[in-house]
């Protein structure tokens, strides 16, 4: 069978957090659950190196606006982490060559990123944190779950990756009316106001 549907969830799954699709395949791989994935993703320090920037980045994807800078430094990262491991994965398998692997993780993992990155961007408008750990916690989960899922139903895992990535997109198309409907609305209001102040101030004071 094709690693392509393994390629496709990993690359979907490194635009939310490659740290943890690295760990785990690393894991998954060291322990022997699964041939598909290349040795260089076993190695100790690799494994040790994911582990602690995994640990960085579940501590800043919970705090308001610090999650969004992290994002923002990691909009070349992730895209990298998933053709890197896309490629890696190819060359282990031999079905599919590794520069077709590359880009599909690659721009799976980009606009799966995007689609994480605006939506943390709409959530830390609202006055609460809660809703930024909710939504960190949910992300690990659906990593952890869909590559675990993907080591032995990849079709199936890569299907759910297609449409939760297609949701995403649907989403933040969403959001990105909604914030610019709000920000229309308020320079309306705020030049009405403007224009309210100057005309009361060209009245003067009443005789």
């Amino acid at each position: 069978m094709s690693v392509l549907p393994l390629v496709f969830t990993s690359g979907w799954a490194s635009g939310i957090n490659a740290y943890a699709v690295v760990l785990l395949f690393g894991i998954f791989g060291a322990t022997g659950l699964t041939d598909e994935v290349p040795e260089s993703l076993q190695r100790t320090d690799v494994l040790i190196a994911a582990g602690v920037l995994f640990l960085c980045e579940a501590v800043a994807d919970k705090i308001p606006y610090v999650d969004s800078v992290w994002d923002s430094a990691h909009t070349v990262i992730r895209p990298i982490a998933g053709a890197v491991v896309g490629a890696l994965l190819a060359g282990q398998s031999g079905s599919l060559p590794e520069l077709a692997a590359g880009a599909v993780g690659g721009s799976t993992a980009l606009l799966s990123h995007f689609v994480k990155a605006g939506t943390r961007m709409a959530i830390n408008t609202s006055p609460e944190p809660f809703s930024n750990v909710a939504m960190s916690l949910a992300e690990d989960l659906g990593v952890a779950g869909i590559i675990t899922f993907a080591i032995f139903n990849p079709v199936a895992a890569a299907v759910v990756a297609a449409a939760l990535l297609g949701l995403g997109l649907v989403i933040l198309v969403f959001l990105a009316r909604s914030i610019r409907r709000f920000l229309r609305r308020r320079a309306q209001r705020r030049e009405e106001r403007r224009l309210a102040t100057a005309g009361a101030t060209a009245q003067g004071p009443p005789d």
